[in-house]
């Protein structure tokens, strides 16, 4: 089973708000003006269609992508195949919903690459991005600026990083990268930011924190504000379909678990967090409460089945 089935037939399907368009229609009655994307080579064959991670240079059948090839992915059944900005315009689009007070959730319809949601933390000093997709269009960028815009973006692991050069263009701010994963950048921009250590403080108490596992460079975020705490944690720690557990592998599309050491680092990491919601990075991954609980029993099963 390859990862999109996996992820397909694992999770819950999820209702969301689609952002009709064109957005001069939409947003006739906002005072945020609408605005006109400008994405670099848009024609330009460079963005893997497995993945969805857009590269710097075009791409042509004989290329690879290094993504896909490592063994934490896979190259689809049909081989490695490369799309466009302009291709994937023709027909999709991105939904918007709001998850919970001051947090919503990006996906682009109908489903591209791996699928993974994106989500906009909305707080009083600026509202942040976290994890990416891999399209962008005019109406959401003027839809997210009536909401305040970005004012940075950050990532979990390289999966997502996706069109995060352009994400950044257009809204002017950094992209904050754990740098033990700087290997993986496919797309340079001058908006990237490396940072290193266990955490990297935001604002409003929001904070990145570094947890390794599934990628050397491996990140949650921690919203301490949003309901009782509020866990971002894309598939760093994923929620399992019955949403009482949390599984943390090495290879999710190909079913390699994580060694004990790296269990016993994320639990260093996320167990001094507070928090009582976990939102994932796919439909229906969310704890809405007891999601610390599901997270000490995740934790605790793990090492009881490498004690044996």
């Amino acid at each position: 089973m390859n990862r999109k089935s996996f992820l397909k037939n694992s999770l819950l399907g999820s209702s969301l708000l689609l952002l009709p368009g064109p957005a001069h229609h939409f947003f006739s009655g906002s005072s945020v003006k609408p605005v006109k994307i400008t994405v670099r080579e848009p024609q330009q064959k460079n963005i893997c269609a497995t993945c969805g991670t857009r590269y710097a240079t075009g791409k042509t059948a004989t290329d690879t992508c290094p993504i896909c090839t490592d063994e934490r992915q896979y190259v689809s059944d049909g081989g490695q195949t490369w799309t466009s900005y302009s291709e994937i315009a023709k027909d999709h689009s991105i939904k918007i919903a709001k998850l919970q007070e001051n947090l919503y959730e990006l996906k682009i319809t109908p489903d591209f690459a791996i699928g993974q949601k994106a989500h906009l933390v909305l707080s009083k000093s600026g509202n942040v991005l976290w994890d990416c997709i891999p399209y962008l269009d005019e109406q959401t960028i003027t839809y997210i600026k009536t909401l305040g815009g970005i004012k940075a973006i950050t990532i979990s692991h390289p999966h997502y990083y996706s069109l995060m050069a352009e994400w950044a263009a257009a809204f002017n701010c950094p992209i904050y990268l754990h740098q033990l994963d700087k290997q993986w950048i496919q797309d340079k921009s001058t908006h990237l930011q490396l940072w290193e250590g266990s955490e990297l403080p935001l604002w409003d108490g929001m904070k990145v924190v570094h947890t390794g596992g599934h990628f050397d460079g491996s990140t949650v975020m921690h919203l301490p504000y949003h309901g009782k705490g509020t866990l971002l944690t894309g598939d760093t720690v994923y929620v399992a379909r019955d949403r009482r557990h949390l599984s943390m592998m090495y290879s999710y599309p190909n079913l390699v678990p994580l060694p004990k050491k790296a269990i016993e680092q994320v639990n260093s990491r996320v167990e001094p967090l507070e928090f009582d919601t976990i939102h994932g990075a796919f439909d229906g991954q969310l704890i809405a409460t007891g999601a610390k609980d599901a997270f000490r029993r995740s934790v605790n099963r793990y090492l009881k089945i490498y004690e044996g």
